[in-house]
């Protein structure tokens, strides 16, 4: 097996010669606007390693990848009641699917789909005003990576709130059945917001560090999570984190990852690192085409799997 330096080269310089490499996210307008040649991956090991290739430095919109840490927020702050307003199952539907809404009485599959999120969202807002529920998590997640720069890219955010009519119709459906306790509007700023959180690869890899290393910061040695919520989270992130995509990305990766439309994903290998990858062209799922492609070939020449019984021994 090649080291973990030489394998990010080899996977980052075999993307760069790729020809099909998915589409842009157009519908929301400020997303279509990125330049589709653009890939970029880095890794954070437990050891405390940082290994860039490609465009690792260059933020981009993380969209759904930081509905991982939305979700850990609310965790933190209301623990498993989260439960009885959002399930725990694949949804097996588009990530903004109405459809399964109507059939589970306004109750998302997982907190991964945009429905769950704009609940947890909401959760958020409890006792806030939305400005400060959005300060609130962009500070969590510049703690994660111990990195102030971090910033909400406030021209996405217009974007995606002047388009998201679907949005909408998901939060005031679930307003009826009484699973949002805000104004849908209210949550909905929110969770643009969340949504338009800008990132480099490596500054996402280094917030998903806790992640990969039991619940525990492994610069600091200090708690984000306790360990069983770090598998949990790590579980969901497997099964769900790739909408109606995840089972595939399991099978092909076999490690958790949450993808957003913005063509980033965080991956995680348990006890060994945390991952970031962007590549903004799209898949028919809505998730990243090469970004999928370059953590499938990763995980092969560097033998991780959570299915292995080697995994996690190969940095």
């Amino acid at each position: 097996m090649p080291e973990l330096e030489q394998a990010l080269a080899e996977v980052a310089a075999e993307m760069a010669e790729r020809a099909d490499r998915g589409d842009v996210a157009t519908y929301i307008p400020q997303l279509g606007k990125v330049d589709p040649r653009k890939f970029g991956i880095a890794a954070v090991t437990n050891d405390g390693r940082v290994i860039l290739a490609g465009d690792a430095d260059q933020p981009f919109s993380i969209q759904s990848v930081s509905k991982v840490f939305t979700l850990t927020l609310a965790l933190g702050k209301v623990g498993d009641a989260l439960w009885q307003r959002v399930g725990r199952e694949p949804s097996g539907n588009p990530f903004n699917s109405i459809v399964q809404l109507e059939h589970e009485n306004g109750i998302p599959r997982n907190p991964f789909i945009n429905a769950g999120a704009i609940v947890v969202s909401d959760i958020l807002l409890a006792g806030h005003q939305p400005r400060e529920a959005i300060g609130e998590i962009l500070r969590f997640v510049q703690f994660l990576a111990d990195d102030d720069a971090i910033i909400i890219d406030r021209e996405v955010a217009a974007s995606e709130r002047a388009t998201g009519y679907r949005n909408f119709a998901l939060a005031n459906y679930m307003k009826s059945f009484g699973n949002l306790h805000h104004e849908p509007e209210l949550a909905l700023g929110v969770y643009f917001h969340h949504c338009a959180i800008a990132m480099s690869c490596r500054q996402l890899a280094m917030a998903g560090r806790f992640l990969a290393n039991g619940g525990r910061n492994p610069a600091t040695g200090h708690s984000v999570v306790s360990a069983e919520r770090a598998r949990r989270i790590g579980a969901l992130m497997l099964t769900c984190g790739h909408y109606d995509g995840s089972g595939d990305f399991a099978f092909r990766v076999g490690i958790p990852g949450k993808s957003g439309v913005g063509g980033g994903i965080l991956g995680i290998v348990p006890g060994v690192a945390s991952l970031a990858v962007w590549s903004p062209g799209l898949n028919e799922n809505g998730n990243s085409k090469l970004g999928s492609i370059a953590l499938e070939k990763l995980a092969r020449m560097m033998g991780w799997s959570i299915f292995s019984p080697t995994a996690g021994r190969r940095q």
